[in-house]
């Protein structure tokens, strides 16, 4: 099976509970306040390779960096690793703390496929590396959001490309069309959730296809078996 690249369509996010005995909305705020808006903007570098060991910190990590990691072991618990009834916990505390998205809760469902999107390795959860990549992004694409959204808190379908622009995604009017009829209210309109939902698979779209673009001429080849694995399990 070959799948081509098609023209003029760019993109990609930023280089990738409760229940445990934890402070998690003590945790969650200090989280937020460590990330600041300069993070925000902070494209990081791809993830390194999976299953990296947590204890193999180097050197020369920034005090940030140290404090989400310290942060990340207290919201991920004993395994080291958040599953996605932890992600969705964390993101809903995240977003009752921002009033502003007036959006809804992220569903089990909706954080099951961010893991799925991330989850490189196949754990069916994220490692530190995969978590602090998806939050970086997060953070970043919500800058985009308030930047287009209107004070209900939703992106007309109008703004839609220009949004999508602005997260890091220049995308061929065919594809918006898809990406409104999957994503977008009845009217066009977009909230927090299905923006961020939107902007997670499409990151991990591009990635997926670049890493099976071994020789980058925009142009993948594979077998049933590893094409019903991307797409089963993203």
């Amino acid at each position: 099976m070959k799948l081509a690249g098609g023209g003029g369509t760019s993109g990609g996010g930023g280089s990738s509970g409760g229940g445990k005995g934890v402070n998690v909305m003590g945790l969650l705020g200090g989280l937020v306040n460590i990330i600041s808006e300069a993070a925000a903007q902070y494209k990081p570098e791809p993830p390194p390779a999976p299953r990296s060991h947590f204890a193999n910190v180097e050197a020369n990590e920034s005090e940030e960096l140290r404090q989400f990691r310290r942060l990340f072991a207290q919201l991920a618990g004993e395994d080291m690793e958040v599953s996605a009834t932890e992600l969705m916990n964390i993101l809903n505390k995240v977003i009752s703390r921002h009033q502003d998205l007036q959006s809804e809760s992220f569903s089990l469902d909706t954080c099951r496929s961010m893991v799925a999107v991330m989850d490189s390795d196949a754990t069916g959860k994220l490692d530190f590396y995969q978590f602090r990549y998806l939050w970086n992004n997060i953070k970043k694409w919500q800058c985009s959001f308030k930047e287009y959204a209107g004070p209900a808190g939703r992106i007309e379908m109008r703004n839609l490309p220009d949004a999508f622009k602005a997260a890091g995604f220049n995308l061929h009017e065919q594809l918006y069309a898809l990406m409104i009829r999957r994503y977008a209210d009845e009217d066009g309109s977009m909230d927090f959730n299905n923006f961020i939902s939107c902007l997670v698979r499409l990151d991990g779209m591009f990635r997926a296809f670049k890493s099976l673009d071994r020789s980058g001429d925009g142009k993948v080849q594979m077998n049933i078996e590893e094409w019903l694995q991307l797409t089963m399990y993203s």
